[in-house]
């Protein structure tokens, strides 16, 4: 794949918006945003045969790619486009409405990285309302290679649509950046919760906090806005990205908080698959809490059947859970984490950073089911 500006992939270079047309603000957001996923995924494809794959490796990443990575709520990915349009204070013309999505694409890449990975360290049965890749038929642990395969894709993209910008280099660092932060986080998620040693003395809201930040706040809330400012010009060393970090992280933090519970309260058929936090020993924010609340008739309960796979010991400890009212603590919780965050957007500067850039961010998180 070509650099943005090259002559063999002139149609990627990115234009003035005098010379391109501006959309209109009433189109389907969601859906062109979908459209764009096909876009890119014949672009990849194309560029596989360039590497003279053969045919059914070319249908193996099609199936794959199709399978993993659209499906989603994509929030990620529409964050760059919601941003992008805040920053500019207008409609988006043509061309940034497609480099916004092409990065937004980018970070649902890294989300299918991270998830097809995820899902066979833990076992898992089901995403998205379908089975993990890993479980489909014939795939197995062919499924770590594809993972390598849909990283290494956003590369393949980055360098297509922006190879000739100047801050093609902190893009890379970016994403690279986000990638290892997102892997310390998911280090210590593991082995602070080992399937087959579980010890609860192990688990604090303290190691939480920290998986929380590095494992999901940074490329799930971090990277989109970083993203969209890149886009708009504005210099990395710029204080800006402080103040979107400042805000970014703790509502980062209140959406992991807010997706253990739903593994535990959410039903499968509205969530898209079955929690298995439970089983799979998580040090989720509902176990910590309940640590921290348990006398010791409940604490032994706990100790004895948290990290079991039987719906017996499962029951068991969603029994606790509701004796110490779990889940009234945590709907406390989130109406405490919305006000503090909605308080921090109120300090950021307007004229540095447009608020209604994060208020779009927390709305489409905000006392979600699934």
């Amino acid at each position: 794949m070509q650099a943005a500006g090259s002559k063999r992939n002139t149609d990627s270079k990115v234009s003035s918006p005098k010379k391109s047309k501006v959309m209109n603000g009433d189109y389907d957001e969601k859906a062109h945003f979908e459209a764009t996923y096909d876009r890119l995924a014949a672009e990849l494809i194309e560029d596989m045969k360039s590497y003279k794959l053969p045919a059914n490796g070319i249908a193996w990443v099609e199936k794959m790619l199709n399978h993993t990575i659209p499906g989603g709520k994509m929030n990620r990915g529409l964050t760059v486009v919601s941003s992008l349009r805040s920053l500019k204070k207008r409609n988006l013309t043509e061309e940034e409405l497609l480099h916004a999505e092409v990065l937004g694409w980018c970070i649902e890449l890294l989300q299918a990285f991270f998830l097809i990975s995820d899902d066979i360290m833990d076992s898992s049965v089901t995403r998205r309302g379908a089975p993990c890749w890993y479980r489909v038929e014939g795939v197995g642990m062919i499924a770590i290679n594809d993972a390598f395969i849909v990283e290494s894709a956003i590369y393949r993209l980055l360098k297509k649509y922006f190879r000739g910008q100047a801050w093609y280099a902190d893009l890379l660092d970016l994403f690279h950046e986000v990638t290892y932060q997102t892997e310390l986080g998911q280090l210590m998620d593991l082995i602070t919760a080992p399937e087959d040693n579980v010890d609860l003395n192990r688990f604090s809201l303290e190691k939480h906090a920290y998986i929380v930040e590095y494992k999901t706040a940074y490329y799930s809330f971090y990277l989109p806005v970083a993203l969209a400012m890149m886009l708009h010009g504005i210099p990395t060393e710029n204080d800006s990205y402080k103040q979107a970090l400042r805000v970014l992280l703790p509502l980062g933090e209140y959406f992991q908080s807010q997706d253990d519970y739903l593994d535990c309260f959410g039903s499968p058929e509205v969530i898209g698959k079955i929690g298995t936090d439970i089983e799979d020993n998580k040090c989720s924010w509902l176990i910590n809490h309940a640590l921290a609340k348990a006398n010791a008739a409940q604490r032994k309960q706990l100790d004895e059947n948290y990290g079991k796979r039987s719906p017996e010991n499962v029951a068991v400890v969603k029994q606790v859970y509701k004796e110490l009212d779990i889940e009234g603590l945590y709907k406390q919780y989130e109406e405490d984490s919305h006000a503090k965050v909605m308080g921090l957007i109120q300090q950021i500067d307007e004229a540095v950073l447009p608020r209604d850039m994060f208020v779009t961010f927390v709305k489409r998180i905000y006392k979600r089911s699934k």
